[in-house]
C-alpha cells in the first residue's frame, strides 16, 4: 500500500461516520486540503475546488481515503510532514450534484 513509512494519524485520527455526531447526513470520507475548500478528486488525483463540476472526491472508507492521500503526498511534497491534508466527513447535495464539507473549512492550526 503506498504510503506504507506514514503513521496511521497522518490525515488525523481514524474515525468510523456512524459513531459521528455529525448535523448533516454523510455520504463518504473526504480528503481536505486545511485552509481550503480543495478536495481531492479521485479521478484526477488533484486537489480541486469544492465547486468544481464533475469533483468525485468521496471515499468509501477511510483507508480509501488514506491510501490516495498518501499517494498525493508522496508525489507532491518534498517533506512529507508538512503536507496539510486532512481527512474529513463529507456530506452529498444532490441538487448541486457536489460534496458538502459537514465541518467547513478547517484551519491548519487552532
Amino acid at each position: 500500500m503506498p504510503g506504507n513509512h506514514l503513521s496511521a494519524d497522518t490525515f488525523g485520527d481514524r474515525f468510523e461516520l456512524s459513531a459521528l455526531p455529525l448535523p448533516r447526513h454523510p455520504a463518504g470520507y473526504a480528503v481536505q486540503q486545511l485552509d481550503s475548500d480543495l478536495l481531492l478528486d479521485r479521478r484526477s488525483g488533484r486537489l480541486l475546488p469544492i465547486r468544481t463540476k464533475g469533483l468525485d472526491a468521496l471515499f468509501a472508507s477511510f483507508d480509501d481515503a488514506f491510501a490516495e492521500a498518501a499517494q498525493w503526498v508522496l508525489q507532491h511534497c518534498d517533506n512529507p510532514a508538512e503536507h496539510r491534508l486532512a481527512i474529513v466527513p463529507a456530506g452529498y447535495d444532490p441538487v448541486f450534484e457536489r460534496p458538502i464539507l459537514i465541518y467547513g473549512v478547517l484551519c491548519g492550526h487552532p
